[in-house]
C-alpha cells in the first residue's frame, strides 16, 4: 500500500513528525517498508511559460526558448527537452536554487549562448522517475508561483508492506482509523452524501453466482465530457500513490479505491446489451482484457456479463471491448462485494496481479460498496459533469458477511499483557479503531465494523490493545514455570539420530518444498490421490507432493549440472495423499549417483550400484535391531523403478517402500545419467526398535552344516530365509550364504546357492545326529517351499 503522506494527515490529524509517524505505524504491525520525501529543496522553482523558442545556433538539439516567470522581461534558457514548445507552462528554477541531488543553478553559457535558469522535469526535481522531459503543468498554473506551494510539496511516498489479514488498511479511510487510534486523535473522513439523481437511466441487474456476488450496485451517469482532465491535486495523489493518471473517469474509480478501499469498474453503457449479470464462467470460455491479454476462463471464474457477452472478471481486470474511451459520453459505474474465495488465486491463474484483486482476495468490507459508489460519483460529477442516475441495487443478504460480537474479558486482558490497561483507555482504542464498545461487569463487548474481518475471538482484541497501547509500553519479564521435557521412548529410534548416521555413512541432508508440479509428477506416473492446493503460489507449486522422489532428484539434478559428479541426498519429511483430512506421512528418501567410493588410492573407482545403497539400508534396517522382520521383493514395483534393478521393501509382509535404479525412460526424460539410484521408505517402521535384552553367553558349541541347492531364479533370498528359520526354529542361530553360481552344470531358469546352517542348542551340546536332522528339516523345506534340490 502506498500512499502520500500530505493525504493521510488531510483525513486524520497526526501530532508528531515524519519519523515518528513511520516509527507509530511499524510498531502497530503496519510495516513501514520505504519513505521517500518529495519535493524537499525547491526554493527557488516557480511556474514559468514558454512564450517563445528558438533552434540553437549550434546545437540541432537545443532550442533557446523566452520563458516568463512572473519577473516582468522574460528570461533567456537553453533547453534540450523535447517537449519544450511555446504555451507549456513547466517548472523553471531560478538562478540560485539548488535542486535535490545537489544541482546548483546559475546563470551560464551553453554552446556560446547565455542561459538564466533551468527548465525542469519530474526527475530533476525529485518527486517522480520521469525524465522523458520537461514537466507539463496545467495550463491554468499561476506563473510565478512557487512550484512547491502549487503542487502540495514538500511531501513523501509511504510504503506499507500490509499482513494479509488487514485488508482494512489498503484504503486511506481504514489507515486512518488506526493512526487515529494511535495518536488520540479523531478522522476526517469525507462524509458519506447521496449525489442528487438528474437522470432516470436504469439497467436490470441478475446475481446468478450465488456466495461468491452476493451485493452488486450499479449506477447510470449520462453525458459526462470526455475530454475534461484530472484535477492537478487529484492526478499528484494517484501519482504519489504509484499509479499513473489516465482520465477522468480511470482515475475517479483509482482514487476512491485508494481512499476507500473500495476497487469500482466503468463500463461504455453504449457499449452494453440488456441487464448486467453476475455469473460464473462457462468451461472454455475466453474474454480480451484491459491489457490486451485473452483470458481462457474455468467455472471457478466469477464474470461481469450483459445478455450477449463477457464484460470483465469480476475482481481482477475488465474487459476491452466494454472499456471507457476518448469518446464515451455515458458510463455504467459499478461497485459489489465478492466473496474473497471466489477470487483468490484468479488473477495468478491469468498470469497478473492486479489492485483490485490484492483486494478482493484479502476481503472489502461488504457494506463499502454504495459509499464508494456515491463517493465516485460526487468526484466525476464535479470533474466531468453529466446526470446521474438513481442507484442499482442487487444482494443477497443472507450471503452478507456480518461480523458476530466479542466478548473481551478484562482479566484475560491483563493475564495475557502482563499489565494493566485503564478501562477509559481500552475504550478509546476501540472507539478510535471505528469500533462500538459496550461494558459489561467484568468487561467488554466490543462490534468490529464490518471491514475487520480479522476480529473473531478474544485474542484478536487483546492483540489491538496491544497494538494500540503501545509494545514499548509492555514491561519485559522473564518467563517462569516448570518445563517439562518430553521422553524419547526407547523403543523407537530419534529422528535427529537417523540424520546424524546417514551423515555419518556419506550422505548430504536436502530441504525441498512440498509443493511441486503437476507436470514433474505426471513424468513419474503420479496421477491419483493427490492433493491440489486451493490457492498455489505458482503453476510450479500446485500439488502437495505424494513422494520426495520428484523433487530430491531435481536437487539432485540441479548439483550435477553444476559439476557434481558425486551426489548423495537425504531427505525426512511429510508426503501427502487425499484424503479428509489429507494423509501425511512421514517418509525417508535417498538418491545418490557417481562413484561408490569417494576419489582415494585404496581401490579402483567404480560406479555406485544397487547393492551399495542395499547396503546402506541394511545399516539402517540392523539398527532397529529386528533385521529378520524385513524382506525384500522383486514384484509390485512401481513404473519409475527399473524392473530389473529394482526391489520393494516391506517389514512383517506389509509394503514399506522401494529401492534401485531409476527407470532409463524417467532418468533420460529428467536428463539424467543411468547411474541414479534411488530409495524411499516410510518412516515410523524404520524406527520402530527392539529394546535390547542381556543373553547369557552361550556355555555350548555352536555346529556349522553346510549345503548346496539349486532352485528357480525367481525365488529369492529372503524366501530361503524365511523358510529355513520356520523350519527349524531357535536351533538355527545363523544361516549364511556364501555362494551363488549359474551356468555350465545348472539348468536353464535355475541357479545354485550354497548356505552355512550355524546351529546351537542353549542347553546342550548338539550331536552330529542332531546336526544331521536339522539339515533334512532344512533340505525338506527347501524343496517343498522353493522348489529347491540338494545338490551332491
Amino acid at each position: 500500500m502506498k500512499f502520500s503522506e500530505n493525504w493521510l494527515r488531510e483525513l486524520v490529524e497526526v501530532k508528531a513528525d515524519r519519523a515518528a509517524l513511520a516509527h507509530a505505524l511499524t510498531m502497530a504491525g503496519l510495516e513501514v517498508e520505504e519513505l521517500t520525501p518529495l519535493g524537499e529543496g525547491l526554493d527557488g522553482v516557480v511556474v514559468a511559460e514558454i512564450v517563445a523558442a528558438g533552434k540553437h545556433p549550434e546545437a540541432d538539439r537545443l532550442q533557446v526558448c523566452k520563458v516568463d516567470a512572473g519577473q516582468g522581461e522574460p528570461l533567456q534558457i537553453v533547453c534540450g527537452a523535447p517537449n519544450a514548445r511555446v504555451g507549456i507552462k513547466v517548472p523553471l528554477a531560478t538562478v540560485g536554487a539548488s535542486l535535490p541531488g545537489g544541482i546548483a543553478i546559475k546563470a551560464a553559457k551553453l554552446r556560446g549562448v547565455e542561459s538564466f535558469g533551468m527548465l525542469c522535469s519530474a526527475k530533476e526535481l525529485g518527486i517522480d522517475a520521469d525524465a522523458s522531459g520537461l514537466l507539463e503543468l496545467p495550463s491554468d498554473a499561476p506563473v510565478g508561483q512557487p512550484l512547491a506551494g502549487y503542487l502540495g510539496l514538500p511531501d513523501a511516498t509511504i510504503e506499507l508492506k500490509l499482513t494479509p489479514n488487514r485488508p482494512d488498511c489498503l484504503g486511506l479511510v481504514g489507515l486512518a482509523h488506526d493512526v487515529a487510534a494511535l495518536f488520540g486523535s479523531r478522522v476526517r473522513a469525507p462524509a458519506p452524501a447521496p449525489v442528487p439523481v438528474a437522470g432516470e437511466a436504469r439497467r436490470g441487474i441478475r446475481l446468478e453466482a450465488g456466495k461468491d456476488a452476493p451485493r452488486y450496485l450499479g449506477r447510470i451517469v449520462e453525458g459526462i465530457d470526455p475530454a475534461a482532465r484530472t484535477p492537478l491535486w487529484l492526478a499528484e495523489r494517484l501519482r504519489r500513490s504509484g499509479l499513473r493518471p489516465i482520465g477522468a473517469v480511470v482515475d475517479v474509480t483509482n482514487y476512491v479505491m485508494l481512499e476507500l478501499g473500495q476497487p469500482l469498474h466503468a463500463f461504455d453503457n453504449d457499449a452494453l446489451e440488456g441487464d448486467i449479470v453476475v455469473r460464473h464462467a462457462r468451461a472454455g470460455e475466453t474474454l480480451k482484457l484491459l491489457d490486451g491479454s485473452e483470458a481462457r476462463l474455468d467455472d471457478g471464474f466469477v464474470l461481469i456479463a450483459d445478455e450477449a457477452r463477457a464484460l470483465a472478471v469480476a475482481g481482477v481486470m475488465g474487459g476491452f471491448d466494454s472499456r471507457v474511451t476518448d469518446a464515451t459520453r455515458n458510463i455504467f459505474l459499478e461497485a459489489a462485494h465478492f466473496a474473497p474465495a471466489a477470487i483468490m488465486g484468479r488473477a495468478r491463474k491469468l498470469g497478473m496481479h492486479t489492485d483490485a484483486s490484492h483486494r478482493f482476495e484479502r476481503g472489502v468490507d461488504p457494506e463499502l460498496p454504495r459509499r464508494a459508489l456515491e463517493r465516485a460519483t460526487e468526484l466525476l460529477l464535479a470533474i466531468a459533469g453529466g446526470k446521474a442516475g438513481p442507484v442499482l441495487v442487487a444482494e443477497n443478504p443472507a450471503d452478507v458477511p456480518r461480523p458476530a460480537p466479542v466478548v473481551l474479558r478484562r482479566a484475560r486482558l491483563k493475564r495475557v499483557l502482563g499489565v494493566e490497561v485503564a478501562d477509559a483507555e481500552v475504550a478509546r482504542i476501540f472507539t478510535a479503531l471505528g469500533m462500538r464498545v459496550e461494558a459489561l461487569a467484568d468487561g467488554w463487548r466490543i462490534a468490529a465494523p464490518s471491514s475487520r474481518f480479522d476480529i473473531e475471538r478474544e485474542e484478536d482484541l487483546i492483540e489491538e490493545v496491544a497494538r494500540i497501547f503501545g509494545y514499548d509500553n509492555i514491561p519485559t519479564h522473564t518467563p517462569a514455570g516448570a518445563l517439562t521435557l518430553a521422553v524419547e521412548p526407547e523403543a523407537r529410534i530419534g529422528e535427529l539420530a537417523l540424520r546424524e548416521q546417514l551423515a555419518a555413512r556419506g550422505y548430504h541432508e536436502a530441504v525441498n518444498l512440498s509443493f511441486v508440479a503437476a507436470e514433474l509428477l505426471a513424468r513419474w506416473g503420479y496421477t491419483q490421490n493427490l492433493v491440489p492446493l486451493a490457492n498455489p503460489l505458482s503453476a510450479d507449486l500446485a500439488i502437495m507432493r505424494p513422494s520426495l522422489l520428484p523433487g530430491l532428484i531435481e536437487a539432485l539434478r540441479h548439483n550435477r549440472a553444476r559439476q557434481q559428479e558425486r551426489v548423495r541426498l537425504f531427505e525426512l519429511a511429510r508426503v501427502f495423499a487425499a484424503g479428509d483430512p489429507p494423509l501425511e506421512t512421514p517418509s525417508l528418501a535417498i538418491a545418490a549417483c557417481g562413484s561408490a567410493r569417494a576419489e582415494q588410492w585404496g581401490e579402483a573407482s567404480r560406479p555406485l550400484d544397487f547393492h551399495d545403497l542395499k547396503g546402506d539400508l541394511d545399516a539402517l534396517i540392523a539398527w532397529g535391531g529386528e533385521p529378520q522382520r524385513w524382506s525384500v521383493h522383486a514384484d509390485g514395483l512401481p513404473g519409475w523403478l527399473h524392473p530389473g534393478r529394482g526391489a520393494r521393501i516391506a517389514r512383517d509382509g506389509v509394503t514399506a517402500g522401494y529401492l534401485g535404479a531409476l527407470h532409463p525412460q524417467l532418468a533420460k526424460a529428467l536428463d539424467l545419467g543411468a547411474d541414479v539410484h534411488v530409495l524411499e521408505l516410510a518412516l515410523e517402521p524404520l524406527l520402530a526398535r527392539r529394546l535390547p535384552q542381556a543373553q547369557p553367553v552361550p556355555r555350548f558349541p555352536s555346529v556349522r552344516r553346510d549345503i548346496a541347492v539349486d532352485l528357480p531364479e525367481e525365488i529369492n533370498w529372503s524366501q530361503i530365509e524365511q523358510a529355513v528359520r520356520g523350519s527349524l526354529g531357535p536351533a538355527l542361530s545363523e544361516l549364511r550364504l556364501f555362494d551363488r553360481y549359474s551356468g555350465k552344470g545348472v539348468e536353464s531358469g535355475r541357479k545354485s546357492l550354497a548356505m552355512g546352517l550355524i546351529l546351537q542348542d542353549a542347553s546342550r551340546t548338539l550331536t552330529d545326529d542332531d546336526a544331521d536332522r536339522f539339515v533334512r528339516e532344512a533340505v525338506a523345506v527347501l524343496e517343498t517351499a522353493c522348489k529347491a534340490r540338494l545338490r551332491g
